[in-house]
């Protein structure tokens, strides 16, 4: 039984990997890994990716305005992502979110793009790809106050109290683990990969960030999701093949991927 993956969150429009989309994308494959979702901060990065999408099979798109860019957004901005999502390759808003742990951009110009781009979202009928870090009861607030059911999307490269994660998964999300769950001070972390039922369950890289323990220090890559993997089936006790399977179904019944076997 072949292992089969799925990177739902990374960034192919940074460097290094901007200059090597094509040599990264053929070590995915080596890997296993059948689809990768390339996640937009900005409009001019978010069309960046769309053109990736485009010229790669492998790849679909999200489209967004990361928190700590939210101080320069403006509703031209918001209009421009909004024009993007119409694209067929993009199966995702991201990523959006908030962010309390940096000071990039003020509370209030984060709720607004958050906001904004939630609206966007459900007009849309797209699932959302949330960054959240150190602002956890501040964004289930604000998703509770959207107000605009079914809310379908991911927190994207899990982290914060069992509590936050809980909340999430009431709400109906998707909980996606990145490589620092691998990192040895992480028992926090990998404590909670029990948490989440099997149907909402993703992985990812969030390449070029976050390469896991057994690369760490080098550029993250698709690939590298492989040994997230293997560190998640362990804590949830099954194989790694198996843990493929089930969250490459799970992220293929939530983006409306194509299917992953002919791919």
């Amino acid at each position: 039984m072949a292992v089969e993956l799925v990177d739902t969150h990374c960034h192919l429009d940074w460097d290094p990997l901007r200059g090597q989309v094509e040599a990264v994308l053929e070590r995915a494959r080596a890997a296993g890994l059948r689809c990768c979702i390339t996640i937009g901060t900005s409009v001019e990065k978010s069309r960046v990716n769309v053109q990736l999408a485009h010229q790669y099979p492998m790849l679909r798109a999200a489209v967004g305005i990361h928190p700590n860019d939210a101080e320069g957004a403006t509703e031209e901005s918001f209009a421009a992502i909004e024009e993007l999502a119409h694209d067929p390759s993009v199966v995702a808003i991201g990523e959006i979110g908030l962010d309390a742990y940096r000071d990039h951009a003020s509370p209030a110009s984060q709720q607004h793009a958050l906001r904004a781009l939630l609206a966007i979202a459900s007009r849309r009928r797209l699932p959302v790809l949330f960054h959240c870090r150190d602002a956890y009861d501040a964004l289930i607030k604000t998703l509770h106050e959207h107000g605009q059911p079914p809310l379908r999307g991911v927190i994207h490269c899990a982290s914060g109290p069992p509590e936050f994660i809980r909340s999430a998964l009431e709400m109906g999300l998707h909980i996606s683990f990145a490589g620092n769950v691998t990192f040895p001070n992480a028992a926090a972390l990998r404590a909670l990969v029990p948490l989440v039922p099997d149907e909402r369950l993703l992985l990812e890289t969030d390449a070029p960030f976050l390469a896991p323990q057994p690369v760490r220090g080098k550029t993250n890559e698709p690939a590298y999701v492989a040994h997230t993997a293997a560190c998640v089936a362990g804590l949830r006790g099954v194989t790694v093949e198996e843990l493929g399977t089930l969250t490459s179904r799970n992220a293929q019944a939530l983006f409306h991927l194509p299917d992953l076997a002919s791919s």
